[in-house]
């Protein structure tokens, strides 16, 4: 299913801009006043990982790359970059060389042995630190703490008809998906995890993602 064709088939509750995102009023206010109190905490350690990805190697300190918000909006999502300037480059002529690199990539637009990494970026990653950035995100609407990984256009195919529910949700810094094993779960357990936590979305629900991120982030199971 194409994603023009999603959008197009959604029903009018879910792509009316006025419908309040998931969790409404308390779930925005909280992302409000979370990320402010988070980027007050962390601004040492945001200007630390800022100088030690310019010093690692050439190229800008943050990475910011389209992806698609709520109702289909797209947004560029931020991180502090962890990938050499010519990522792209690297990436296309690794996966024609390597057939079992390509096949992984079909299947989970991920490489556990990314070529385009740098050493800084793969301890950034590693531990999560990458996504830092995305708090300003969070304080502009675009994400939230609690929600789905946010995807490229490219991926919402692979939700097929629960694109819906992707769509109806801000993506999140955290979600089911990063405290339930992350790059070692299957795309097809992702998608589901993204719909059962649009179901049965409560504040409650969400706070007990955010305690189970601390352990899961450092455990790095799945984080590549």
């Amino acid at each position: 299913m194409r994603y023009a064709a999603i959008l197009a088939n959604m029903p009018n509750k879910i792509r009316r801009e006025e419908e309040p995102a998931l969790g409404g009023v308390a779930k925005r206010s909280f992302d409000i006043v979370g990320s402010i109190l988070a980027l007050l905490l962390f601004s040492p350690l945001l200007l630390m990982l800022a100088l030690l990805v310019k010093a690692s190697s050439p190229g800008p300190i943050l990475y910011g790359h389209a992806r698609v918000g709520r109702n289909g909006r797209t947004f560029r999502c931020y991180k502090f970059r962890t990938m050499v300037e010519n990522g792209d480059e690297v990436l296309k002529n690794h996966l024609l060389q390597d057939a079992a690199a390509r096949e992984e990539w079909l299947a989970t637009r991920k490489l556990q042995d990314d070529p385009r990494v740098t050493r800084v970026g793969a301890v950034l990653r590693k531990l999560s630190l990458d996504e830092l950035p995305q708090l300003f995100n969070i304080l502009r609407g675009e994400m939230s703490f609690v929600g789905p990984r946010p995807v490229v256009q490219e991926e919402l195919d692979l939700y097929g008809r629960a694109a819906v529910y992707y769509l109806r949700s801000r993506p999140g810094l955290t979600g089911l998906w990063q405290i339930s094993g992350r790059n070692d779960v299957p795309y097809r357990r992702r998608v589901a995890f993204d719909r059962r936590y649009v179901e049965n979305w409560s504040f409650a629900f969400d706070l007990v993602i955010i305690v189970r991120t601390v352990p899961a982030v450092l455990a790095s199971r799945g984080s590549y």
